[in-house]
């Protein structure tokens, strides 16, 4: 069985920012083959902050992907293969609240999933599984986040309402407004189907959300220059990418120390299976062995 390792997905920002230190001494860098194509970019294995890392950019090398093009499926699925029990992912976003202000961090507890092109499942065929997903991120580790929280410099919310459009356009400012009443507090792409695959792979994940401005709904300025604000937007997320770094740097050995801890999220699958496993054929099994195997 593969080692015990922490998984880091990097989105915008923080991808580009662990690129930047991969390579180095003690990275070995790994390209898996999956039954889901092949993963966004290398995985890279390190040690880090005394902890054994497995870290993906999402986007991949030079952020050549769009949300709908991840293949969160390949992504997840190498993880798994990998020996990876815990994720630690992060995204940029707009705040839909004007106290979620920019450079600020946000442990998103609720996601809304408003995306339509995306597989999200790796039971589409074969074999039947609905996983629970009412706390569609790890408690466990987001309190352990929460906790580490007081190190990154910056304000931490303790909970969010992720909204995932599909994209890759933004939002409309009556699109903005109506997400406001939903109640969402953050607007992203790439928080699903990702958080969603992790359950069905019995991986603890969490996400940091990364708020770089707000959306639409608020106006900019009157006469404000399009280049000087994607300069400032581009600044937010340089800035919330440092304090996410440094959040990290205070989770991972805390992590560490507690991967062997019980959560619901590394049982997902034991009352999920709803298919006759007498049935099932091998074929698929052998497909599914790393999120399946245990059961079969």
């Amino acid at each position: 069985m593969a080692q015990p390792r922490i998984g880091i997905i990097g989105g915008s920002g923080l991808g580009q920012a662990f690129c930047l230190q991969a390579g180095g001494p003690g990275c070995e860098e790994v390209n898996l083959s999956t039954p889901f194509g092949p993963t966004s970019g290398p995985i890279w294995l390190t040690r880090w902050e005394g902890a054994d890392i497995a870290f993906l950019s999402r986007h991949g090398p030079g952020h050549l992907l769009n949300p709908t093009a991840v293949p969160y499926r390949a992504n997840i699925y190498a993880l798994k293969s990998l020996g990876v029990t815990h994720i630690l992912a992060s995204g940029a976003t707009g705040s839909l609240k004007e106290e979620i202000q920019t450079g600020h961090l946000v442990v998103c507890d609720q996601v809304i999933d408003k995306t339509t092109r995306r597989p999200s499942t790796f039971f589409d065929s074969g074999v039947v599984a609905h996983v629970e997903f009412a706390e569609p991120f790890c408690p466990t580790l987001r309190a352990l986040l929460i906790e580490a929280g007081g190190t990154a410099g910056t304000t931490i919310h303790p909970c969010g309402t992720y909204v995932c459009m599909e994209g890759p356009a933004f939002s409309t400012a009556a699109e903005s407004r109506m997400h406001r009443l939903w109640g969402g507090d953050l607007i992203g792409m790439t928080c699903l189907p990702e958080a969603k695959l992790a359950r069905e792979a019995e991986i603890c994940y969490a996400l940091i959300a990364l708020p770089t401005d707000y959306d639409c709904w608020r106006p900019h300025q009157a006469g404000a220059d399009r280049v000087v604000l994607l300069k400032e937007i581009v600044g937010n997320l340089d800035a919330a990418t440092r304090q996410a770094i440094e959040l990290l740097r205070a989770a991972v050995p805390r992590l560490a120390g507690q991967m062997d801890r019980p959560c619901a999220c590394r049982d997902a699958l034991a009352l999920a299976i709803w298919s006759d496993k007498s049935r099932v054929a091998p074929e698929v099994v052998g497909r599914l062995r790393p999120i399946i195997g245990r059961y079969f």
